[in-house]
This record gives C-alpha cells, sequence and structure tokens, in this order.
C-alpha cells in the first residue's frame, strides 16, 4: 500500500520560511509529476508547484519567487521550501504523486493527508 506522508508544516510570521517534506513509502516502481497543493475551507484546492521525473517545475504566480520545489528521487521525496511568507499563504498544504505501483501498473494519483501552514501577519 503507498503512503504519502507530509511533514514541516506549522506555524511561521510573515516574512519567515518553512520547508514542507513529503515522503511516498510502500510498493512504488516510478514517481511521475509530483508536487504541492493548498486548500483554504470554503475554496478549492489550488496547485501550488509541481515537479516532473525530469526536474521541470511549475509554479502558480503567487509563489513565483519566494517557493522553491525540489525531490530527491532515491528517497521519494518532494520539497516545497517557503521563503517570504505571506498571511495568504495560509492553507491546509497537499502532496500530491502521479505514481504506478509496478511498470505494468497504468499511473494514479495518490494525495498525502495535509499539513496545515499558518502565516501570522
Amino acid at each position: 500500500q503507498v503512503h504519502l506522508v507530509e511533514s514541516g508544516g506549522g506555524l511561521a510570521q510573515a516574512g519567515g520560511s518553512l520547508r514542507l517534506s513529503c515522503a511516498a513509502s510502500g510498493e512504488i516502481s516510478s514517481i511521475n509529476t509530483t508536487g504541492w497543493y493548498r486548500q483554504i475551507p470554503g475554496k478549492t484546492r489550488e496547485l501550488v508547484a509541481t515537479i516532473s521525473s525530469g526536474g521541470s517545475t511549475n509554479y502558480v504566480d503567487s509563489v513565483k519567487g519566494r517557493f522553491t520545489i525540489s525531490r530527491e528521487n532515491a528517497k521519494k521525496t518532494v520539497y516545497l521550501q517557503m521563503s517570504s511568507l505571506k498571511p495568504e499563504d495560509t492553507a491546509v498544504y497537499y502532496c500530491h504523486a502521479a505514481l504506478r505501483v509496478n511498470w505494468r501498473a497504468a499511473f494514479e494519483d495518490y494525495w498525502g493527508q495535509g499539513t496545515q501552514v499558518t502565516v501570522s501577519s
């Protein structure tokens, strides 16, 4: 069974930094695109940043220049370094991975349980 486990969320002051980590475990053959999404209560989940298996990155405009996504394939881990945090970054952050459990399987979407990030002004 596959699990995505996030860590690193918490409370930060505006202008501060936090680093989120997401480690995938279980029977995993390969991970394609992986990334981070966030959700505020009452709003739809939005993409924050993604990184492909080849290292290509994509960011929502509101975090460009402040957040950096990276991955360590050997550790099946993706990171989100968040700097110059703003109160509007407050949300539950979810890790996502498109992965397959063996070479014959199709890639499927998996999600972490979410980690709260709160930025105070």
